[in-house]
């Protein structure tokens, strides 16, 4: 399997920001959807899963669900989405890099924020509501249990639980820009997001599904929703802009010569760090 240096995968990611930035409106909302959509069926088949496991299995059910959880950025990865929890690292490190605007970083959160939730609402209403697929037990159970559990943490340790996650998710986009192939993208993505899951850190996209999946089946309100969204969203922009973004900024882009990697054409690189100064 190819993988590039961390050095080259900044400057993937720099790249991978500025072309985010500067999608078609059009494109930015069907991707954005895409991506909302993905997630949330990552959401469902973890709920589908872990509800009908055996109560003595302990946290092994949590791990189960955790591990196919995954499929849903595993798909938007390679099939194509936009992520609003991913762009909060990619685009923040274009617009550090100066390779994007202010105007168009909060353009693109906007748009993919209300592209993803959209995509997510689809899902909780369709596949959740109309056919039952949360709704039904024991599925309904696991589903009020979890959203539950996010809703009741409070904001600050909602606040703080997503930090911790979009440190976990910008990572996984992160090392993904740094494979070639299909197969090593997957394992890239798979760790991190597994692990986020399995921790039980709070992740905007993902709770855009499971709460009003909830509020569907008549339990909590959107006011309930609304408080955590803010929190949840407030962690996730820390977690990936400043420990995954601002941090490899620094590490690798703001002072950092460009590496000649093996099979590298020497001259793009020189041209890379001319364009940079």
């Amino acid at each position: 399997m190819g993988f590039h240096q961390p050095q080259r995968i900044a400057e993937l990611a720099v790249e991978a920001g500025a072309r985010k930035a500067s999608l078609p409106l059009v494109t930015m909302l069907m991707l954005g959807f895409l991506g909302g959509a993905f997630i949330a069926m990552g959401f469902l088949l973890d709920i589908r899963i872990v509800a009908g496991l055996p109560a003595e299995w302990g946290t092994f059910n949590t791990f189960l669900g955790a591990a196919v959880f995954p499929v849903g950025l595993i798909l938007l990865i390679i099939a194509g989405g936009e992520l609003l929890t991913g762009n909060m690292m990619a685009v923040t490190i274009a617009w550090a890099s100066r390779k994007t605007t202010t105007s168009k970083l909060l353009n693109n959160w906007f748009w993919i924020t209300i592209s993803n939730f959209a995509g997510s609402i689809f899902v909780a209403y369709l596949f959740g509501h109309v056919i039952g697929l949360t709704e039904t037990e024991p599925y309904l159970s696991s589903t009020i249990a979890m959203a539950e559990g996010k809703l009741n943490a409070g904001f600050w340790a909602s606040l703080i639980s997503g930090i911790g996650c979009n440190w976990m998710v910008g990572l996984a986009v992160w090392l993904s820009y740094g494979a070639d192939d299909i197969g090593g993208k997957i394992l890239a993505i798979w760790f991190p997001i597994m692990g986020f899951v399995a921790i039980g850190f709070q992740h905007v996209v993902a709770n855009m599904f499971l709460i009003p999946a909830a509020i569907f089946a008549g339990y909590f309100s959107w006011v309930d929703y609304f408080g955590n969204f803010i929190a949840v969203f407030i962690g996730n922009v820390i977690g990936g802009g400043l420990f995954v973004a601002f941090a490899y900024y620094i590490a690798y882009i703001g002072n950092a010569e460009p590496v000649v990697e093996k099979g590298s054409n020497l001259l793009q690189i020189k041209n890379r760090q001319k364009a940079r100064r």
